[in-house]
């Protein structure tokens, strides 16, 4: 029987101000990734993810961003340098680490936020540096890449291990990109919709671009964004359409 993992991105209120319905989707997600302060979140925000976590026997990554909390982490930070990115991501992996570990709690794994990320997919030494910032705090952290792109190259050089990610809810360009968010039809929300795309993205191990272009991609877990409206109506239809296709939701295994 196939496998697949279900990420969902958590932990993105701040202070009183709330997104998402974390609660919600932990109950369906297998692994989340927690903002860590930058991007989104606070401390207190962290530590509640967390417990909602542990509770469920739920996997916790960190999910570092550039410090960019009016842009949500989606505006990229020019001229970074090498040491710049990798101790903005060392710094963030290692606040989750001490609040999961108040929590009696153990960080898994590490998938980068939003522009970081997007940068990162295409530039090697912004990837590079993701990599070699795991690497540096625990180089048994599990590193989460989005299916062909530089963060993949970076993850092997790094000898990290690492898992495959593919979207439910976003689209993809013929080169095997995601649609900027900028582009009308890149984030999508039809749930049915979206719950067939994943069930045959994990059964064909690949994903079909905005012109009907099929990518091959390796397909070991599916990122349902937790701020996209409706979240958690797609993925309940997504496990129920992995479900009704042969497929089994469940956390990844840590393989490279």
């Amino acid at each position: 029987m196939k496998t697949v993992d279900l990420n969902c991105d958590l932990g993105e209120s701040f202070g009183p101000w709330e997104m998402g319905n974390d609660a919600a989707m932990i109950e369906l997600a297998t692994s989340v990734n927690v903002a860590c302060g930058f991007h989104a979140g606070d401390a207190d925000i962290m530590r509640k993810t967390v417990e909602l976590a542990k509770a469920r026997g739920v996997s916790v990554g960190a999910h570092p961003g550039y410090r960019d909390l009016h842009g949500f982490g989606r505006r990229p930070v020019p001229d970074m340098t090498s040491s710049e990115i990798e101790n903005l991501v060392a710094y963030q992996i290692g606040a989750l680490q001490a609040i999961a570990t108040a929590a009696g709690y153990k960080v898994t794994h590490v998938k980068a936020h939003g522009a970081l990320s997007n940068v990162a997919c295409e530039d090697d030494m912004t990837a590079r540096a993701i990599a070699d910032a795991i690497k540096a705090v625990d180089p048994s952290l599990v590193f989460v890449v989005l299916a062909n792109s530089k963060l993949v190259q970076a993850g092997e050089a790094a000898n990290l291990p690492m898992v495959h990610e593919v979207f439910a809810d976003r689209a993809y360009e013929d080169d095997g990109k995601l649609v900027s968010r900028r582009k009308p039809g890149a984030v999508l929300h039809d749930a049915k919709t979206i719950a067939e795309r994943v069930a045959r993205m994990v059964q064909d191990g690949a994903v079909v671009s905005v012109t009907g272009k099929v990518i091959r991609m390796r397909t070991d877990t599916v990122c349902i964004h937790g701020d996209t409206p409706g979240a958690v109506e797609i993925a309940r239809g997504v496990r129920r359409a992995l479900k009704d296709s042969g497929i089994e939701v469940a956390p990844f295994k840590r393989a490279s």
